[in-house]
């Protein structure tokens, strides 16, 4: 298990699956140029990302505004109509804030120099899944982030710690509250359930002996930073995992890292989100070994992933369907423009199911297949003339009505809820060139690839899935191009906008 690939393995399909995969995918000067790092330092390149300088400044209200705070803590003393017109301009300040939160995230993954930094941050949002709808803070929602990801390929029961004194999970799971004549086994029950341990690794009296352990941690919020009242903590004698002491909260999460499912549970969710498949008994245990003998440290982990031979198997590379973060960023990180405006961008994620900063339960996000439904499938045709055209009218996640259309012939074509078939169909330009925000097509492909129509078919295989397409989907392209006559930019925009709706495309 866990054996290095061999470097004569090693080829543009190789290197393409890794920065898919680590990363959020690239044009192909990327991928070439980690084809000639070969596996070893070309992974490297990716796990060591400290050694890349990060000069991305955070929002400039990211930060304590203990005016504000007094200013909200005090409304109790205002008539009712200045307490409602306090409460509604600190709403609005809030989603403006999210927003712009957004697209400061988005725009690190899209441009920033560290991809794994960033998929991991990803990784912690969807497994510790916390939500604005609750937390109504952005500043402590970006908190978080930076929480996660300086913490991102480091330590787990370092993370653990400092996750559960976040602010932001202090008042999503209830914690901030929780007093020893009141505790609150919200955080104590997901922390085992959903975080570490996962089902029937615990007991109820588990979770009400660690509820006792953790009373006492809240937040300041003027400073908005983690407090522990030793007023509110329950010192007596405790009992979990049949282990006896006065426990604290760090105690208690110690003894949760401690019990040997802590590691098969996070091994194994690291290795399906980065390898898209459930890991067989042997492979799991060696992940889970591994994680222990670094002393539960994630660095050394994810290196023996993207080295391993396993992470390179034909049942692993592309069978991963993309979420749809994945999906936005890595279509404008291979069609090498611009991201749309953040209000853009959340409208098209949030159509495709995935709104950042909100996802729809303490679960996270539901992977793999879980993406595609008939009605995401849809946004995903749509969003893709949105990125190939521009931005259509101006309008956040609208495509035309010809674009909407063609989806449904291609849904058709497809089946309800499966990715394919869209290329099948013979799309209709909105224009004879790209609107604001769309593919600059001489940017991304060469004279000779724009000149040819098979070297055109190549191209994009090779830019937008790394792969061939399917022998029926290439025939049908072919014959929408010949149909088109000489190519010109409107048709090329067309196909580019064919290959990114059909099956292979939904798929890393």
């Amino acid at each position: 298990m866990l054996r290095p690939l061999a470097a004569e393995k090693w080829d543009y399909g190789s290197a393409a699956h890794l920065l898919n995969r680590a990363g959020f995918g690239g044009p192909p000067g990327e991928i070439e140029a980690l084809v000639a790092l070969g596996p070893e330092q070309a992974v490297d390149r990716l796990v060591n990302y400290e050694e890349i300088p990060d000069l991305t400044p955070a929002p400039e209200w990211a930060k304590p505004d203990p005016e504000r705070a007094r200013q909200l803590a005090g409304a109790q003393r205002l008539s009712v109509e200045e307490r409602q017109k306090l409460q509604r301009e600190e709403q609005q300040r809030q989603r403006e804030r999210l927003a712009e939160l957004r697209g400061w995230w988005l725009q690190r993954m899209a441009r920033g120099a560290r991809p794994l930094q960033e998929k991991m941050v990803l990784f912690w949002h969807g497994h510790f899944a916390t939500s604005f709808e609750k937390v109504r803070d952005a500043t402590l929602m970006w908190r978080q982030n930076e929480t996660f990801r300086r913490r991102a390929t480091g330590n787990w029961l370092e993370l653990l710690i400092e996750t559960a004194k976040d602010p932001a999970m202090l008042i999503w799971l209830d914690q901030a509250q929780s007093r020893k004549e009141r505790p609150n086994e919200n955080f104590a029950r997901e922390v085992m359930e959903l975080f570490t341990l996962g089902e029937g690794e615990f007991t109820e009296e588990d979770v009400a002996q660690g509820a006792r352990a953790l009373t006492g941690w809240t937040f300041d919020r003027a400073g908005q930073r983690f407090v522990n009242r030793p007023t509110w903590h329950d010192t007596g004698h405790k009992v979990i995992f049949g282990k006896e002491g006065n426990f604290d909260g760090e105690d208690f999460l110690e003894l949760i890292v401690a019990r040997p499912a802590a590691g098969r549970f996070i091994t194994r969710k690291l290795w399906r989100f980065f390898a898209g498949t459930e890991p067989s008994e042997e492979l799991a245990a060696a992940l889970a070994s591994l994680f222990r003998r670094s002393g539960n440290e994630f660095k050394p982990l994810l290196r023996a992933i993207f080295r391993s031979e396993e992470f390179y198997s034909p049942r692993v590379r592309r069978n991963q369907v993309k979420s749809p973060v994945q999906w936005l960023i890595g279509s404008v990180r291979m069609l090498e423009r611009e991201l749309p405006p953040p209000e853009v961008c959340a409208a098209m994620l949030r159509s495709m199911g995935q709104d950042l900063f909100a996802p729809p339960n303490v679960k996270g996000w539901e992977e793999g297949v879980g993406w595609i439904t008939t009605n995401t499938l849809m946004a995903r045709y749509n969003q893709a003339a949105v990125l190939v055209y521009g931005e259509p009218d101006g309008v956040a996640g609208r495509a035309p009505a010809a674009q909407t259309a063609r989806g449904a012939g291609a849904k058709r074509k497809g089946g309800a809820g499966q990715p394919g078939g869209a290329a099948a169909t013979s799309p209709e330009a909105p224009g004879a060139r790209p609107a604001a925000g769309g593919v600059e097509v001489k940017r991304i492909l060469s004279d000779a690839q724009r000149s040819s129509k098979e070297e055109l078919i190549g191209a994009l295989e090779q830019r937008l899935l790394q792969a061939r397409l399917k022998p029926e989907h290439r025939r049908v392209l072919r014959e929408y191009l010949d149909s088109q006559g000489a190519l010109d930019e409107a048709g090329i925009l067309n196909a580019i906008r064919l290959v990114m709706s059909t099956p292979e495309y939904q798929v890393a």
